[in-house]
């Protein structure tokens, strides 16, 4: 009898444990789009490993400048950018075990975002307005949370890297400053 009886407690309590259970890995792959302040992008995130997904993106940065020798006024622009980011989501496990949304990995993450932002065209109100293939690499601190079932938001702060290829644009030398990655964007998931 107290066979069957622990047994029976064992049956329970692991069919209790897996009702509970929740896969915490980031999904497999994710589509979406998100705009922010300052431009527009496309992104797939891929999973790698469980906590570990590989963003790529495709957008247009926007920028804003002013009151420069060389342009009356103020004016804006839009260029192209290409971005490779691993992240690492590495609050999946305790938002998950606090019942919390981790839906499209929506989590913190810490990342290496490196993007290209070459010299393919430019949008801009200003007709010669050229702009010097860059790179840069950005360790990031960032929180992604999601506003209903497609909609997300997400915040980051970094400080990193600039490398400015200015010789192939005519310049003396290639340059690199510091840059920084500070974004807030909503998005749609497709």
């Amino acid at each position: 009898m107290n066979i069957k009886r622990t047994t029976l407690l064992l049956l329970l309590f692991g069919l209790n444990l897996s009702l509970y259970a929740q896969d915490t890995s980031v999904d497999k792959s994710i589509f979406g789009v998100q705009t922010g302040v300052l431009g527009l992008w496309i992104h797939n995130e891929s999973r790698l490993v469980d906590q570990i997904a590989l963003r790529s993106e495709i957008g247009l940065d926007a920028g804003l400048f002013g009151g420069s020798r060389y342009y009356n006024g103020t004016g804006f622009l839009l260029i192209p950018t290409l971005t490779l980011e691993p992240r690492w989501y590495y609050n999946l496990n305790k938002r998950s075990s606090r019942s919390r949304n981790i839906d499209a990995n929506a989590s913190n993450f810490v990342s290496l975002k490196t993007s290209l932002l070459p010299d393919w065209f430019v949008i801009s109100n200003y007709d010669d307005i050229q702009v010097i293939d860059q790179i840069t690499i950005i360790p990031t601190w960032g929180i992604k949370r999601n506003i209903g079932p497609r909609f997300n938001y997400e915040a980051g702060l970094g400080i990193g890297d600039r490398f400015a290829f200015a010789k192939s644009a005519g310049f003396a030398e290639n340059e690199g400053e510091a840059a920084a990655n500070l974004h807030l964007r909503i998005g749609y998931r497709i």
